[in-house]
């Protein structure tokens, strides 16, 4: 990555931290911009942090990060060379769904990551981001299971990581299946940016 997109990256980042516009920056703790490399050739997209999250300023630090980084390690990845983020940035109230106006707010900062990271390959977790990012009016359910070309890049969308913590072992299998396809896509396109970096 050019130091030019990683200054106006950064500087994203600080713009969010002081972010007002919407309700959600009166109940949160802090913001959770992402994390990891910000020249991934993945980039990873949540829906919106939950309790632990909004503590430690990072997403995916729970259960579901959890799961997420044994998904991960399966198709030879460590979080800490994948870029990491959620569809809105703040936590909702006792981890509620995003309400639209929610979304609407915070979506310029997702538009603006996705070109200044620039990822081969991004993943949605779950129906929020899915439906943005595609966009679709389907339910993860049926999009799910496939790659879709999505701006000079590819997108895999699947279940997100709690779906599959309630849901056992049926749903996990599934997001296996998800993630070795991010592994196909990756090892055709080019090797991770982050390992080269």
């Amino acid at each position: 990555m050019d130091s030019k997109r990683l200054i106006e990256l950064a500087a994203l980042a600080t713009e969010a931290s002081g972010c007002t516009k919407c309700a959600l920056a009166e109940s949160r703790t802090q913001v959770v911009f992402a994390s990891g490399h910000p020249n991934s050739s993945l980039m990873i997209v949540g829906e919106a942090p939950g309790q632990n999250e909004d503590e430690q300023g990072l997403p995916f630090v729970g259960r579901s990060g959890d799961l997420l980084d044994e998904l991960l390690e399966m198709i030879g990845l460590d979080r800490k060379n994948v870029y990491i983020t959620n569809v809105v940035k703040c936590r909702p109230p006792k981890n509620r769904d995003p309400k639209p106006e929610e979304i609407e707010a915070c979506k310029p900062y997702l538009r603006d990551q996705v070109p200044l990271v620039d990822p081969t390959v991004v993943v949605t977790l779950g129906n929020f981001a899915t439906k943005l990012l595609l966009p679709t009016e389907e339910g993860i359910t049926k999009v799910r299971g496939r790659s879709y070309e999505w701006w000079a890049r590819w997108l895999v969308p699947t279940y997100h990581p709690a779906a599959a913590l309630r849901g056992g072992a049926k749903v996990k299998d599934l997001m296996q299946a998800d993630f070795w396809e991010v592994r196909r896509l990756l090892d055709s396109v080019e090797p991770t940016k982050a390992t080269s970096d």
